[in-house]
């Protein structure tokens, strides 16, 4: 007499049909489909290792994309030139700039494809007794009326620590809906103690300057992809600063002077009109200059 088998449980059916619809579905994502990023469209950056590890590709258009970088790092136009450059030269519109901690070199930026006539820039109020939503709340409100503006193609933000989430939170509803990119900028220090962020891409920014002389390490920009829509990423990339052309600005600069020289010669040499008291201070300006 035989003893019948117990009967086994039923295993669970292949989820291979599912995973095939899933990409179908309007505002779904996959995780193993990260690279693909279905229905994104991007910017590339300009620098082919950190594209290769952006979901699409590039920076995402209609988003607010989150740098934290150390405070005085500056890393800003190195990181953003070269995709900033290509989105400017394909697309009309403003780019606006939101209490920058310097004023932009134009020359530099001219000379990298960015044209200086096309950036409005809007800076803080830091005057004694200035209000303090001016810090904060204030240039939030900024960026949101830049955002919905149709004359603006992309916005750059530098906010001080401390901002709520549901200010953060409405910036990148505003740059999702009106379909435009908001890099904003804030202290690595303080931004991280908000592990929390509404922005779907998050990176943490430094500059490692290298080591002078033949078989020393060139300076880099060293960049560590926090959030992204996406398996984490262990190891930081770096990213050559040769992208950003220092030669092209240092030629942009020296083409400036020689151009104020000039002028000053021609002024020196009876091609206009010179009152007594301004002579001897053109003289000592094409000294200086040329």
């Amino acid at each position: 007499m035989t003893t019948p088998h117990a009967s086994q449980p039923a295993q669970p059916a292949p989820m291979a049909g599912a995973a095939r619809v899933l990409p179908q579905l309007q505002g779904v994502w996959r995780g193993d489909g990260w690279q693909q990023a279905l229905q994104q469209r991007v910017q590339p950056s300009g620098h082919a290792l950190l594209d290769a590890q952006l979901p699409g590709g590039g920076w995402p258009l209609g988003a607010m994309v989150e740098l934290l970088q150390p405070a005085h790092g500056h890393a800003e136009w190195p990181l953003l030139l070269p995709g900033l450059a290509a989105l400017m030269q394909r697309s009309a519109g403003q780019v606006v700039l939101v209490a920058p901690p310097c004023r932009p070199f134009a020359p530099g930026l001219e000379a990298a494809g960015v044209a200086a006539h096309r950036l409005c820039c809007v800076e803080a109020d830091t005057h004694p007794g200035a209000h303090p939503a001016g810090d904060g709340a204030g240039l939030a409100w900024v960026c949101e009326q830049a955002l919905r503006c149709r004359d603006v193609l992309a916005v750059l933000a530098w906010l001080p620590a401390g901002l709520p989430m549901a200010t953060l939170r409405r910036l990148q509803w505003a740059a999702a809906a009106q379909g435009r990119i908001l890099w904003l900028w804030r202290e690595a220090s303080a931004a991280l103690q908000t592990v929390a962020s509404p922005a779907p891409l998050r990176l943490r920014v430094e500059t490692e300057l290298g080591e002078p002389g033949e078989g020393g390490t060139p300076a880099c920009l060293r960049v560590q992809l926090l959030k992204r829509r996406g398996p984490a990423l262990e190891h930081p990339l770096k990213l050559p600063l040769h992208h950003w052309a220092w030669q092209d600005v240092l030629q942009a600069q020296a083409q400036r002077r020689t151009r104020q020289a000039d002028e000053a010669q021609r002024w020196l040499h009876g091609h206009g009109q010179l009152l007594p008291a301004e002579a001897p201070a053109l003289q000592a300006a094409a000294h200086t200059l040329g």
